[in-house]
């Protein structure tokens, strides 16, 4: 029997496990972590943290598996936002400024002053906005002028950890296009004129820009004896998380469409790149690279609000309160969220706006906050289908959602009733691993065809929108909508 190993470094924690060639799982472990958030709308972590977990995660799962059975290892990541600062030594030398981190302000407003959001998204396909990583090299440029002369070369965290397990060094396309104005997304390289135009030289970037399903290098002798697996183990490149958890859920199809929904919520489909617009961040997707694009949205904070209100009330049994959640009518009698607590990206593109608790009572609970928390997420995740829809962007009539939040059946019922659609969900726990394994079986030869992976996924259980509870939605979304306009053009 052939073992695969998927392995995602993801925003709070590092997920791995074992499936065999059919995708079937056999183990799984994870180690936690948290990161760094020493300012306002600052996001940053040590890339040593990375390593660590990745190097903790294979020891143990080499304790539970035959490794001469391991065919190969897949990584995925986080978006790294402007990638783990190495010196010449590839030594980090400055934290890792990650997506969520939304310092650069003042460089998105040089790009849109100087450059145009025409002129870069007819190269990169892409828009400006704090979150995207070439924004946070020009602020490290700007502000730390003695780091930034150190710097010789950028990686993505999970291209760091694959070094440091290898000696190689590359990144994939997705992770690549990811950083955003940098990478041009029709002939899939490096934008010199970009580059250029934003002062960032092109050594500072991995020359080596690969297919997410291609072998990245061989695992060393020496981190052989560090995880317990044997040396020359293939490790594949892998790709950015989102796109990976939505290949994990079968996406191999223009129009198919998934929500990730983990710290943050990335909901995105799949197109020839004929459907490109900014309101999206637009990538390389993770099989089929060089023709399929990966276009999402999603919500900056989605699943971060639930663990922000179940430590700020103490709850340690978010199940328990669910059930009384149930309870609450659509709407939660009143009360609307806005999920925005580290701004907006894709396809708001707010760089201000902030999370926002409007309608509260002296009648209300924890039960009602918490059901206007999960609604407020549903709420986000429409704003995504209607401006995909406005955009032309194909998207099939049912949506498939992976992640922690798709284990919620009462989140499940509001989303197909704010939307008005089926929505999917599996009985799969580790989402991106899960795609990297395939992706690690495609690398070595074991399938053929990327839609293999619709023969791995187990039945897929159906939530339908609730008749009663449609119409009351309509005029929740309604409320959700007005109260952001009305923030915006401050009037509340």
């Amino acid at each position: 029997m052939d073992l695969l190993i998927g392995i995602d470094i993801g925003t709070s924690s590092t997920k791995a496990i074992v499936t065999d060639e059919k995708g079937h799982e056999i183990a799984s472990v994870s180690e936690g972590y948290n990161i760094d958030t020493p300012k306002p709308l600052w996001a940053e972590c040590d890339a040593q943290m990375w390593l660590d977990a990745v190097l903790k995660v294979m020891r143990e799962l080499s304790k539970k598996v035959d490794t001469a059975k391991v065919r190969a290892i897949a990584i995925s990541g986080l978006y790294g936002g402007a990638g783990v600062p190495l010196d010449r030594e590839m030594n980090p030398v400055y934290p890792t400024l990650i997506w969520m981190d939304k310092r650069a302000v003042e460089q998105t407003r040089w790009v849109k002053k100087n450059i145009g959001i025409d002129n870069l998204f007819e190269i990169t396909g892409n828009t400006v906005d704090p979150y995207f990583g070439f924004t946070k090299m020009m602020w490290i440029r700007d502000n730390e002028p003695e780091i930034w002369k150190k710097i010789a070369l950028f990686l993505p965290p999970k291209d760091y950890v694959i070094y440091k397990l290898t000696g190689e060094v590359s990144t994939d396309y997705s992770s690549a296009g990811n950083i955003g104005g940098i990478f041009n997304l029709r002939n899939r390289r490096w934008s010199i004129e970009m580059l250029k135009a934003l002062g960032i030289s092109p050594d500072k970037l991995p020359e080596k820009v690969i297919p997410s399903e291609t072998i990245a290098g061989y695992l060393s002798e020496e981190m052989a004896k560090h995880t317990g697996f044997k040396s020359g183990t293939p490790v594949v490149s892998g790709g950015v998380d989102a796109a990976v958890a939505t290949l994990a859920s079968g996406v191999c199809d223009e129009g198919e469409n998934t929500a990730m929904i983990g710290t943050s919520m990335c909901w995105g489909t799949i197109h020839g790149g004929n459907h490109l617009d900014w309101h999206f961040v637009n990538f390389p997707y993770v099989v089929n690279g060089k023709e399929q694009v990966y276009s999402f949205g999603g919500a900056t904070t989605a699943g971060a609000i639930i663990e922000w209100f179940r430590n700020l009330f103490k709850e340690e049994d978010l199940k328990k309160l669910e059930v009384t959640a149930e309870r609450v009518a659509p709407g939660a009698e009143g009360i609307t969220v806005l999920p925005f607590f580290m701004g907006e990206r894709a396809p708001l593109w707010d760089m201000d706006i902030r999370g926002c608790i409007y309608g509260l009572s002296l009648s209300h609970d924890e039960a009602h906050l918490y059901r206007a928390f999960l609604e407020s997420i549903a709420y986000i995740l429409k704003l995504n289908l209607k401006a995909a829809k406005e955009a032309k962007i194909p998207v099939n009539p049912s949506t498939m959602v992976v992640g922690g939040i798709s284990k919620s059946n009462l989140w499940l019922e509001i989303a197909a009733s704010v939307l008005e659609r089926n929505i999917y969900s599996f009985p799969i726990s580790s989402d991106a691993p899960y795609g990297d394994c395939f992706l690690a079986g495609l690398a070595v030869g074991l399938f053929n065809d990327t839609k293999e992976i619709k023969n791995w996924l187990p039945e897929k259980a159906k939530t339908q929108p609730s008749r009663e509870w449609i119409l009351a939605y309509k005029e929740a979304y309604e409320k959700f909508e007005n109260l952001y306009r009305g923030i915006k053009a401050g009037e509340l």
